[in-house]
């Protein structure tokens, strides 16, 4: 569908409910129709999965980091009702001091909690987003993340295991065991998440799989700390300390203003 034909849809439909739908002005919509990133991308890129999807509660993906800025009529707008912000201002990265963390096994007993988890999201410098992601780029992103899991040692130290050519039955019991992700999501679809899978993406997880970062599947890199129980010090501490190992200092670089 073209941009015009996507407004159209996104216009007459009255029992939409999601952001884009009521940020989307048609005041708005004229000002950015004709613009475009440094990157190539568009409104139509942005808007495509909440105009197919509008049972979507955001409806829009930024198509590459510098949309965030091009198209801020509508993103901005969108942004601080979902956060629930008066301002736009992304405070300094600040892990803590791991020896004076306020916070320990939230479950001692192993009554309450199965597991725990803490994850991150990171995008690498100079690369688009699903909307504008080319297999290319994603082939780039794969090699540049896999050398620096590489530098990783101790627990930390795992293996890569990319998704072309792993076995349905490996894929599926990762899936269901809630290690790896899958092209399941209708709206990642849209914003073409989806395009030239499996190609470029992969799951890499140490011994114990209590650390594992996908990669590219939405982020480029989505870092996940986890354990069985409630001792979120212990996978907190694990996160952040990807950050004292070389190269791997890659992986918690805080790369995107938004």
């Amino acid at each position: 569908m073209s941009l015009e034909e996507l407004w159209n849809k996104l216009k007459s439909a009255t029992d939409c409910k999601s952001l884009l739908k009521k940020y989307l002005t048609p005041e708005i919509y004229e000002k950015l129709k004709g613009k475009k990133t440094k990157c190539g991308g568009t409104l139509k890129e942005c808007i495509q999965s909440g105009c197919e999807n509008l049972t979507s509660s955001v409806g829009i993906y930024a198509c590459d980091p510098e949309a965030y800025d091009v198209f801020s009529d509508v993103m901005h707008p969108i942004l601080k009702d979902y956060h629930k912000v008066k301002e736009l201002k992304h405070p300094a990265p600040n892990f803590g001091d791991l020896s004076k963390l306020d916070f320990g096994d939230l479950d001692p007993s192993g009554k309450y909690i199965v597991s725990t988890r803490v994850r991150v999201g990171r995008s690498h410098q100079g690369f688009g987003f699903p909307p504008t992601c080319t297999k290319q780029h994603r082939l780039d992103m794969e090699k540049k993340t896999v050398e620096a899991l590489k530098t990783l040692q101790g627990d930390l130290a795992g293996t890569y295991y990319p998704l072309v050519g792993m076995t349905k039955e490996t894929q599926k019991q990762l899936t269901d065991d809630h290690f790896l992700f899958n092209d399941s999501d209708k709206c990642l679809k849209s914003a073409g998440g989806y395009n030239d899978w499996p190609i470029g993406r992969g799951i890499f997880f140490n011994k114990d799989k209590t650390f594992l970062v996908w990669v590219n599947e939405e982020d480029h890199m989505r870092i996940i700390s986890m354990q069985k129980g409630g001792n979120l010090a212990e996978v907190y501490k694990r996160l952040v300390n990807i950050r004292r190992v070389g190269d791997s200092d890659l992986l918690l670089r805080h790369y995107v203003q938004h």
